[in-house]
């Protein structure tokens, strides 16, 4: 099992890629620290985890807030004594992001908060953990749109995710020398309830699918197997690396520099 003795911390891990990344991390031998604001799922996550032989705990985390991150933390110290694997996972896609204009304040801020002070906060309590435990991996979600522009307006989610990548590369330089990696997962646009909520109509759908060279929407049990190898030894000589399981859609439009 690629990931026996190790401990994850996956926050989102209540639906979406957090919930499919947590039973697939438990199948490779994790205990997973389950963390998210939605309780009911977080739990559900941990029976099925249970349910299927795994060790999980689930623990409240709004993302956004210091005193909860820094409680999730503590809580994978405290239930299975150490920290591996931290899967800065949770994030926000607002139906009221749109362009500069039309985006208010409020939606930049909550977007904000949530998509980029989360990973933020989850790393400063979490990087002195995995310190604690003699390394391991941080994987930071951010989103093919960090790379491309959007072609449905949503510029507070495409600007916290660039910001992602970019805290993830200075993260990735500032520990590689302590044995810990910091890589950031680029899903292009996936069937989760997260993105249809967004592309709340056809119209909205199609002008995702046109662009995706594939022509279909991810699944969030595809980006889980690619944070499985980002969490595990495979990618021990990884760090620091822009990771796009995009179906395609950035090969088509990102001109090399």
């Amino acid at each position: 099992m690629r990931l026996e003795n190790r401990v994850a911390l996956i926050t989102g891990a209540g639906s979406g890629i957090g919930r499919e990344s947590a039973l697939l991390f438990a199948t490779e031998g994790a205990a997973v620290v389950v963390a998210d604001v939605n309780e009911a799922g977080g739990q559900e996550t941990v029976k099925m985890i249970q349910s299927a032989g795994g060790k999980a705990h689930f623990v409240y985390a709004d993302v956004s807030k210091a005193h909860d991150c820094e409680q999730m933390v503590a809580a994978a110290e405290k239930e299975f004594d150490a920290l591996h694997i931290l899967f800065n996972n949770a994030g926000v896609m607002l139906s009221a992001d749109d362009d500069a204009i039309a985006t208010e304040e409020t939606v930049w801020d909550l977007t904000m908060n949530v998509n980029l002070k989360g990973v933020f906060l989850g790393c400063k309590y979490g990087i002195p953990a995995i310190r604690r435990s003699g390394g391991g991996s941080i994987i930071n979600v951010a989103s093919f749109v960090a790379l491309v522009g959007a072609a449905t307006p949503q510029l507070a989610y495409t600007a916290s995710k660039g910001g992602v990548l970019s805290m993830t590369r200075e993260l990735a330089v500032i520990h590689a020398r302590e044995n810990i990696r910091v890589n950031a997962l680029c899903p292009g646009p996936l069937r989760t309830e997260l993105l249809m909520k967004f592309l709340n109509t056809e119209e909205k759908r199609q002008r995702r699918l046109v662009h995706i060279p594939m022509g279909r929407f991810g699944e969030a049990r595809e980006i889980a197997k690619a944070a499985l190898f980002l969490a595990s030894d495979e990618s021990s000589f990884t760090t620091g690396a822009t990771f796009t399981v995009d179906g395609g859609i950035t090969a088509a439009y990102v001109t090399p520099a």
